[in-house]
């Protein structure tokens, strides 16, 4: 892949980063033993940065990276707290407390099995605790070198800002695709571009929706999330349906397939956006990756913005539920 990217001053990592969600949760069935030769396999193609979550399979997504970690040097791992669930429930609840970052952070030293964590973010945020406190604590946790830098999720540009003045933050972690574009109208790109922080857009290909292969919101797992996404059902299916095969047309004439194009759109958007696509298998995998090399003139993006401007899906991308804590 290409040279590598910075998630604020000390963090270089590959251009594309890989979403490990998928591989514990969320998604339907999961097997370890393919998921473990998937990673294996981005190493070699010169992925360095792996994302989790200590609620991703409640802590097995972090036990599965162990071993991988172990087996290579330069790898960084960025990991989040703060989403409280219990087995087999959707339903959660934000905790942002001192106590509780410190009780994850050592879990998710032990489970993860390193020393030190590379990028630790605050999955989501308890809209009643001041934004300085957290991040206080987790300035604690640099200061006793067991995480190295620090990241939110879904935050709104002013509480950005505001964390950023107790200590400068990494990343910043949203949603971001050409169907999910909110961090350019609320602002936060802006901000990251003006403090000199990184940002790593998770669900890239929308959920996999951008990619053409999902038409149909029956082909999904029993288990998997998506089946109660706005999105992903009705006339709000119909209609971004229609936006996918104007996509995919486009990215014939491209030369490559609607999730290269869908990539290289937020490798081309800002040098310090980092895509962090979920890649169970390997085909795709290969797919994503390559996309590093699709080349965007200026008409090409002009062209995706007019076709798929802020605001295009139809239907909100979570649950209620799932909003707990998003643009606080």
């Amino acid at each position: 892949m290409a040279r590598k990217r910075q998630l604020g001053p000390s963090l270089g990592v590959s251009p594309i980063g890989f979403g490990c969600m998928g591989m514990s949760d969320f998604y339907g069935n999961h097997d370890d033993g393919q998921s473990a030769a998937v990673l294996e396999m981005a190493v070699e193609h010169g992925v360095d940065l792996f994302d989790t979550a200590d609620t991703y399979g409640f802590g097995h997504n972090e036990t599965l990276l162990a071993p991988l970690l172990a087996r290579h040097r330069g790898l960084k791992v960025s990991t989040k707290f703060g989403i409280v669930r219990q087995p087999g429930a959707y339903e959660r609840r934000i905790d942002n407390s001192p106590a509780y970052i410190r009780q994850a952070c050592e879990a998710s030293l032990r489970r993860l099995g390193v020393e030190a964590i590379d990028l630790y973010l605050v999955h989501r945020l308890e809209a009643e605790r001041p934004v300085e406190e957290t991040v206080g604590t987790l300035a604690e946790l640099v200061r006793e070198g067991k995480i190295r830098t620090i990241g939110l999720c879904e935050a709104s540009a002013a509480t950005i800002r505001r964390a950023h003045a107790v200590h400068p933050l990494a990343a910043v972690q949203s949603e971001y695709s050409l169907w999910t574009r909110d961090p350019e109208a609320d602002g936060v790109l802006d901000a990251c571009r003006e403090l000199g922080i990184g940002f790593m857009a998770y669900s890239p290909i929308g959920r996999g929706f951008l990619s053409g292969a999902l038409t149909d919101g029956g082909q999904l797992e029993e288990g998997d999330m998506r089946r109660a996404l706005p999105r992903f059902s009705g006339d709000n299916l119909a209609r971004n349906r229609a936006l996918v095969e104007r996509l995919a047309a486009f990215a014939a004439r491209k030369g490559c397939t609607p999730a290269q194009l869908s990539l290289a759109w937020l490798l081309h958007r800002e040098p310090f956006v980092v895509p962090i696509p979920g890649m169970r298998r390997a085909p795709h995998l290969v797919e994503n990756l390559a996309a590093a090399g699709v080349t965007l003139t200026a008409a090409d993006m002009a062209w995706l913005d007019e076709t798929l401007p802020v605001g295009a899906a139809a239907g909100e991308r979570y649950t209620a539920e799932g909003m707990k804590g998003v643009g606080i």
